[in-house]
């Protein structure tokens, strides 16, 4: 079985059990857990935005099986990578590959692709797995990552998703990984982001790939974004609620050039 190593323990995230367990604690207040079909979270370095992660995680109420989208950073790989097996450790864990459920992801989205290229030093999908250990031990994960693409792709594999995960005899969750606006001052993150969250609330796949295009806005996910509201409409998502925004600023106090980082619960 093919295990893949944690690439950025000790760059994002503490790279000991003992001081990671201790860092997700702190970004995890307790709350009302509640159901939902995804949730969209930053993967930037945790001092940056474990905070608007844990505020997402916090609320959620964590089925076993979860579909990961992310960008792909680095290039490597086909346009959708999809790893269909074996498992991925971090520090605080091991979480399989849920081979039966990524074979029905590509039964019905033909042109994903398998490759485990792409994922070897993808940092998006990673940042999200302590989160996901911490709470959910025996969660099994289906990791798929993207570059951008048509936006009629987006929608015929969202929709075959969709499919995919209905065919599931438990509850599925989608985790979206993206930070929002890079690099710009901090008045301006805000203002582009907030259009952006705009869309993505409002269920408007379209919408979010005119807004990012025509505002020029950097959020690096945003077509895993796009494909994933096309699957939640189709599985019955009725809305979606801005938990936490933040910016790098909080934690840098460099507010010319910051990142945004955006927590999402859509139900």
């Amino acid at each position: 079985m093919k295990t893949r190593a944690a690439a950025v323990a000790g760059q994002f995230y503490p790279s000991t059990p003992g001081a990671l367990s201790a860092q997700l604690d702190s970004f995890l207040p307790s709350q009302k857990k509640e159901k939902a079909i995804a949730a969209l979270c930053p993967h930037a370095g945790y001092i940056y935005s474990g905070g608007v992660a844990g505020s997402v995680y916090s609320r959620l109420e964590m089925p076993r099986k979860i579909v990961l989208l992310g960008p792909n950073h680095t290039g490597i790989g086909p346009q959708f990578s999809l790893m269909a097996e074996g498992a991925w450790r971090v520090p605080n864990g091991l979480l399989p590959v849920d081979a039966e459920l990524a074979g029905r992801i590509l039964e019905e989205v033909p042109f994903f692709t398998v490759d485990e290229t792409a994922h070897e030093y993808e940092h998006s999908l990673e940042v999200q797995l302590p989160f996901i250990a911490h709470l959910r031990p025996d969660a099994s994960i289906v990791p798929v990552t993207m570059m951008p693409g048509l936006i009629e792709y987006l929608e015929k594999a969202g929709h075959g998703l969709a499919r995919a995960i209905s065919s599931q005899k438990e509850d599925v969750l989608m985790v979206v990984s993206s930070d929002m606006s890079h690099y710009v001052p901090d008045s301006t993150a805000r203002e582009k982001d907030r259009l952006a969250i705009d869309r993505v609330l409002g269920l408007d796949p379209e919408g979010l790939f005119e807004t990012i295009n025509e505002n020029r806005i950097s959020m690096c996910g945003y077509i895993p974004a796009i494909l994933m509201l096309y699957a939640a409409k189709m599985l019955g998502a009725e809305g979606g609620r801005l938990v936490s925004y933040d910016t790098s600023a909080s934690a840098s106090g460099d507010k010319d050039q910051v990142v945004g980082y955006a927590g999402i619960i859509i139900k």
